[in-house]
């Protein structure tokens, strides 16, 4: 199953950044470990705006992330954050479901 992981990353410091991206890391690992595909919207976008010169960094973000979050089968949501809801949003709006713990995926023994 391709589950993408979403949670906050936008914070004030670069430090609280990086940790917000090491706990969508960390669990996307554990998804692999279970045998499925993770995908976290923030690792497709931070790569490419590094790169690129535009007027609304939020917004092409966000285009980037739903893009990326729009082909998954599930969402595991960590915490809620307005990024975070918009990717949750898109998959409840298409019927997928949304998990807030890795144990609720392990539950249901799904792959």
């Amino acid at each position: 199953m391709i589950i993408g992981v979403a949670g906050p990353y936008s914070a004030t410091t670069a430090q609280q950044r990086q940790q917000n991206l090491d706990a969508m890391n960390h669990a996307a690992a554990k998804l692999l470990e279970l045998g499925h595909t993770p995908i976290i919207g923030m690792n497709a976008a931070l790569p490419v705006l590094a790169k690129a010169n535009v007027a609304d960094v939020y917004k092409a973000t966000m285009d980037i992330s739903l893009a990326v979050i729009s082909a998954c089968d599930a969402l595991l949501l960590l915490a809620e954050s307005p990024g975070a809801n918009k990717e949750r949003d898109l998959l409840l709006a298409k019927g997928k479901p949304i998990f807030t713990s890795i144990d609720e995926i392990t539950a249901l023994n799904i792959h």
